[in-house]
């Protein structure tokens, strides 16, 4: 009898020590839950991450800025065209030794036609110049522009160059860099041939965009510069402020982020903030101007 019992006391503890289908399934569902209210907030923290790194990289930019001002009394020039004509190199490559590139700086040749630089100059971008946020290959092809700016017809199948993707452009105004008549100048800090002052700007340097970003999804940007008769030219290295940022309807030379809700720009007097997507229009378009609007 005493057997007996031992014997229905075991089997009693092995049935209860079984996991049941149902049992099973609820743990499943506990687990699916749970992941599903982990993964948005590990996702949040990873772009809060990334976006502090985007504008830690616009801060040193910003520095860099002010560290040519002071050597050279001017800030870089948006781009400057080779004696070809043929080629405009940028105004970030100026900044290599600046930002602790200067082996770089050395390689980068500016007095060469571009497609003569050395392959390694044309497929490297320092991490400084790319926000951690985008994606994309590391190199982009330029091809031949056909066709008039802005109606999208490129077709082209000539590639003239390949160039380092960047993800910082500087501001020109309020007017496409690419799509302006021959003679007109930006209204922004970053124009073509012509090197600005910190004192030019009237409005004062804490109310003027100097740098902004831009993703892949709308033009493939770089710090080196560009062929004069690419596509989208002189939008490689410069944008421009009009409807808003990250905006869906505006033109792919406008500035454009991954963060969610904002840009990161750096501001003339080197302080880094977010310009919302919702920004008033007139004021975004005002802080991408030297002197006050009219």
């Amino acid at each position: 009898m005493k057997i007996y019992t031992l014997r229905l006391n075991r089997n009693s503890q092995r049935s209860r020590s079984a996991v049941t289908i149902l049992e099973l399934l609820v743990v499943i569902s506990c687990i699916t839950v749970l992941a599903s209210l982990l993964l948005p907030a590990v996702q949040s923290a990873r772009e809060s991450a990334r976006n502090l790194e985007c504008a830690n990289h616009l801060r040193q930019i910003g520095l860099a800025c002010h560290s040519y001002s002071d050597s050279h009394r001017v800030l870089p020039i948006g781009w400057q065209l080779d004696r070809t004509r043929w080629w405009a190199y940028g105004w970030a490559g100026s900044l290599l030794n600046q930002i602790e590139e200067p082996a770089l700086q050395i390689s980068t040749d500016r007095t060469r036609p571009m497609d003569q630089l050395d392959l390694t100059v044309r497929s490297t971008t320092p991490t400084l110049f790319l926000c951690p946020s985008d994606f994309g290959d590391p190199t982009f092809p330029m091809f031949e522009e056909i066709g008039e700016h802005g109606t999208h017809a490129q077709e082209s199948a000539e590639v003239l160059i390949t160039l380092p993707r960047a993800n910082y452009i500087g501001v020109f105004g309020t007017t496409d860099p690419d799509d302006i008549p021959p003679g007109t100048m930006g209204t922004g800090i970053f124009i073509q041939d012509r090197p600005h002052r910190f004192e030019e700007v009237l409005r004062g340097t804490s109310h003027l965009m100097m740098v902004g970003e831009r993703t892949t999804r709308k033009v493939p940007s770089t710090w080196l510069g560009f062929a004069t008769n690419g596509e989208d030219a002189a939008g490689r290295v410069a944008g421009y402020a009009d409807l808003g940022p990250n905006r869906d309807d505006a033109d792919e030379c406008e500035f454009d982020s991954r963060h969610p809700g904002h840009s990161n720009f750096v501001w003339a007097d080197g302080h880094v903030t977010g310009v919302q997507n919702d920004v008033d229009r007139a004021v975004y378009k005002a802080d991408a101007q030297c002197r006050s609007l009219e």
